[in-house]
């Protein structure tokens, strides 16, 4: 299953879910930031592209510094996403290979919509809010300015794409109990399917 929504969606929240339920949970985010660990060739390909601004006095990646480089600029951020995109699906499918053959794989990626990647998917599960909830969950949890969400939001697909490319769409905007029943459904359709 391929998991997706916008930024401050929740989609982390129905992975952990889903996770309790016994899914096989397969995080990109995750794996994008163990591929830029310091050492790594991904982390000095940066540096090359972007320059030693993007690091961190300890020689890790600053990734808000990054984040205000590239999502202002869709060219810097085809860069940076043609440096990390091959290393982070190698890692994946190395993960999805160690899968046991009746597993409920999750695979929570971010920008499955932007890089058409649903049909890799037996079903695809997008976590809906509206923008504004987006934008105060993030300011409010991250401590990112505003504007900065604002930015970020608009570098991903929009909504309607978004929902678009769904087989389910997951409404976030109730409360953690609406969650866990939303969830709960769409773990009983998987375990039918599987």
């Amino acid at each position: 299953m391929g998991l997706t929504g916008g930024i401050g969606s929740g989609k982390s929240a129905v992975a952990r879910r889903l996770e309790g339920h016994g899914a096989l949970i397969v995080d990109a985010d995750q794996i994008s930031r163990e591929v830029v660990e310091p050492g790594t060739s991904g982390l000095e390909e940066i540096a090359a592209e972007f320059g030693d601004d993007v690091l961190t006095e300890e020689g890790r990646l600053d990734r808000p510094r990054l984040g205000e480089i590239v999502f202002s600029d869709t060219a810097k951020l085809a860069k940076l996403n043609a440096i990390v995109h091959p290393r982070v699906g190698a890692r994946t499918e190395e993960l999805m290979k160690g899968a046991s053959a009746d597993a409920v794989v999750v695979y929570d990626v971010p920008l499955l919509v932007e890089n058409d990647l649903g049909g890799l998917y037996d079903v695809v599960v997008v976590v809906d809010v509206p923008e504004e909830e987006q934008v105060a969950r993030v300011v409010h949890n991250r401590g990112m300015d505003a504007d900065q969400v604002r930015a970020r939001i608009n570098a991903q697909a929009a909504r309607d794409r978004r929902r678009a490319a769904a087989d389910i769409v997951v409404d976030n905007s109730g409360t953690p109990e609406d969650l866990d029943a939303r969830v709960a459904e769409v773990w009983e359709y998987l375990r039918t399917r599987a």
